[in-house]
């Protein structure tokens, strides 16, 4: 009788799909940077250099969360996330902005925003945050 190994009867086990996290800055370094932050952090990433393009492809794909950019050339990062509240998505937005003014975060509340984050400083705050935003 042959004796059959507990490793071969073993079933490949799934790992649960990865959160998606759209990004959104119109400065390429920002973008590659928070690709690899949020990537090593073990999301899913797409990057985008404008709103134009998020909102072509948000249509097409799932998304757990935004990450948009206050200030872009094409629209800014509070009307982006009302455009996105136009075509009924409702994930959560995070704004960041290196450019802060007194009225940005009531402005941002009022177009849904989750959060604003300042930049330079994302690393682990804006991972907490994108985690909590995803979990609530």
């Amino acid at each position: 009788m042959t004796e059959i190994s507990a490793q071969h009867e073993r079933l490949p086990m799934s790992l649960p799909p990865k959160p998606t996290v759209y990004v959104v800055d119109d400065d390429a370094a920002v973008l590659g940077s928070l690709r690899f932050l949020l990537e090593t952090d073990g999301f899913a990433v797409r990057t985008f250099r404008n709103g134009t393009a998020l909102l072509n492809a948000v249509r097409d794909d799932g998304v757990d969360c935004f990450v948009i950019d206050y200030k872009m050339p094409d629209i800014n990062g509070i009307d982006l996330a009302l455009r996105l509240r136009q075509v009924d998505n409702r994930a959560p937005v995070i704004l960041i902005t290196g450019y802060p003014d007194e009225n940005i975060t009531t402005r941002a509340a009022a177009a849904g925003v989750k959060d604003v984050i300042l930049k330079p400083l994302l690393d682990e705050n804006l991972i907490k945050r994108i985690r909590h935003a995803i979990q609530h």
